[in-house]
């Protein structure tokens, strides 16, 4: 049997299409963020354990940090945590206040409300959970319940304030996460978490003795 070269030409066209596939252009359309706020959570340089960039895309953006009005009657350098909002204040001058999104108790039972003030600070802090955090979560906390030291899988992050009241410690702080994406939420045992930038900028802001005042559940702050 012959093959006519005529249908042999005509027909190329459609064999090799038949054996080949169409090469496309795919596209991935990836959320652009205001370059400020993409330096001020990038990856922290010169810690002695990694602090990596926050991926934007997994933090609503009305809890990022920025400097906003604020109407309260507090004085200056004192921390304002609302949590029914998810958000804490540093109040400053001139009815400004500094805003942090964060992360609050998941009960209202592991709440502490009122005031206390900053009774230590601790960089890369050590973390033992509490014997009431055993008792509920045995299987989750009973592990690691001698403590860790601090560094990048430590749930306090890089840096913590302690909430003391008089001589005592309170057991709460405000402190970083490793899981940026839980900011907004309630989700911690009682403690105030901030993203780990925040956590690091409001550690530098306050000093030992300063004062916090957590609201309750159903009161907020008008800024």
């Amino acid at each position: 049997m012959t093959i006519d070269r005529r249908f042999l030409v005509l027909g190329a066209p459609f064999i090799l299409g038949a054996c080949t596939t169409r090469r496309e252009e795919l596209v991935i359309e990836t959320p652009r963020f205001d370059p400020y706020y993409v330096a001020m959570y990038g990856e922290v340089q010169g810690e002695p354990h990694p602090v990596p960039a926050i991926d934007l895309s997994q933090v609503n953006e009305r809890f990022w940090r920025r400097e906003v009005a604020y109407r309260g009657r507090e004085n200056p350098g004192t921390i304002v945590v609302d949590p029914s909002a998810r958000y804490a204040y540093l109040v400053m001058e001139n009815g400004r206040a500094m805003r942090y999104g964060v992360g609050v108790g998941k009960e209202e039972g592991f709440n502490l409300t009122g005031i206390a003030s900053i009774g230590r600070k601790a960089a890369w802090p050590r973390w033992t959970p509490t014997q009431d955090m055993i008792r509920r979560e045995p299987e989750r906390y009973g592990p690691v319940a001698g403590g860790l030291p601090g560094g990048p899988e430590n749930p306090l992050g890089p840096r913590a304030l302690y909430l003391y009241r008089g001589n005592r410690d309170t057991l709460y702080r405000l402190h970083g996460t490793t899981e940026p994406w839980t900011i907004g939420t309630q989700v911690s045992s009682g403690c105030i978490r901030f993203l780990n930038q925040d956590i690091i900028d409001l550690y530098g802001r306050v000093p030992v003795g300063a004062t916090a005042i957590v609201l309750p559940s159903g009161e907020s702050v008008t800024s």
